[in-house]
């Protein structure tokens, strides 16, 4: 590789046409190189988002895909057009700061096994907190729920330095996600089936699954402002985290865990099904139907996938995995910060 790769920054837009004037200066003024190319890959935006980076931003490189892909298959195909050796996946909500990318970089130059690394997300609109989307790393706990340092749940900590050690992952946050690129074409990219949310967790579980290293950088700070595309109570969004989790779990899980981590995810469901039942949220309980409906009417394809990721890798349990229940810890024994949970990873 060259002493300056060539790195892609990369903007998957739909209709964001709002929010380019808050975040874009940022990631133009910080992005600066002759080896750096800043893209918005416009996802079939019905906005007048082309017209508008056309005329205010002339020095962003900008790539129509003509129809909303979704963020799973959109970022494919707009990457498949981009010559790079690594990505960075941005969200249009994304405001960087001064030296963002080379710390994150020099993780991929010193180790060849590291496929993602991500920055440290703090909240755009309460910059002393981490952000819901990633904060300090992401992990799962043994029944697929995904959680991070410095946000468990919808509990968010303050940023106090207390995770200001890199080190491994189990998820980097596709808020900002840097990937190697030979990485992420040989894992086959993002799973268009997932449309969207979870599918970096699925990628980096993947990643993972083929020996790799998914690394968290907190000398790279970025703010995120969250809830952009759907807000996080929306029961499309509910719908969509419960059916791509069923469909991450099936894919990635190790034959010696697969039937029985599954089956209690579906019992842990009904539960939070029942939650919403009684809780009078008639459109979440009826997204979390429809979310395990959608989940075996593509069995099918599911089973294609989980195939095909067993010939290519060696699945195996990992050591970003919790070994214990953070629905357990968070709301029996009320430990509600990552500190608290006493993870040892290794």
């Amino acid at each position: 590789m060259t002493s300056k790769p060539e790195i892609a920054i990369v903007i998957l837009n739909w209709n964001g046409v709002k929010l380019f004037p808050d975040f874009l200066p940022s990631l133009i003024e910080h992005s600066k190189g002759d080896n750096i190319e800043l893209i918005v890959a416009d996802n079939g935006s019905t906005d007048n988002s082309l017209a508008y980076l056309e005329k205010n931003f002339p020095s962003v490189t900008l790539l129509d895909l003509k129809t909303n892909y979704g963020f799973a298959k959109g970022y494919n195909v707009a990457l498949e057009q981009i010559d790079a050796d690594y990505f960075v996946l941005v969200n249009s909500d994304v405001k960087v700061s001064e030296n963002w990318i080379q710390p994150c970089i020099q993780h991929f130059e010193s180790d060849k096994k590291v496929a993602a690394v991500q920055p440290k997300i703090l909240s755009y609109n309460q910059p002393e907190y981490f952000e819901y989307a990633g904060a300090a790393g992401g992990f799962i706990d043994q029944f697929g729920y995904p959680f991070c340092r410095g946000r468990i749940l919808n509990k968010v900590e303050k940023d106090e330095g207390q995770y200001q050690t890199p080190g491994e992952i189990f998820w980097a946050s596709g808020a900002c996600m840097f990937v190697r690129a030979e990485a992420f074409r040989s894992a086959g990219g993002l799973d268009p089936l997932f449309w969207a949310h979870m599918e970096e967790i699925d990628l980096c579980w993947r990643l993972k699954n083929r020996g790799m290293k998914i690394v968290y950088e907190p000398q790279s700070v970025i703010y995120h402002l969250g809830g952009g595309s759907l807000s996080y109570g929306d029961p499309r969004k509910v719908y969509l985290n419960f059916r791509n989790n069923l469909y991450m779990l099936y894919k990635n899980l190790p034959e010696n865990k697969f039937k029985r981590i599954l089956f209690i995810r579906m019992v842990l469901d009904g539960v939070a099904a029942a939650k919403f039942l009684l809780g009078l949220e008639g459109k979440a309980f009826l997204a979390v139907a429809k979310a395990h409906a959608t989940f075996y009417k593509n069995l099918g394809e599911l089973r294609k996938s989980r195939t095909e990721i067993r010939q290519h890798s060696h699945p195996s349990d990992h050591p970003e995995i919790f070994r214990e229940s953070i629905m357990w810890k968070f709301f029996i024994q009320k430990k509600q910060t990552f500190s608290s949970l006493n993870f040892k990873q290794k």
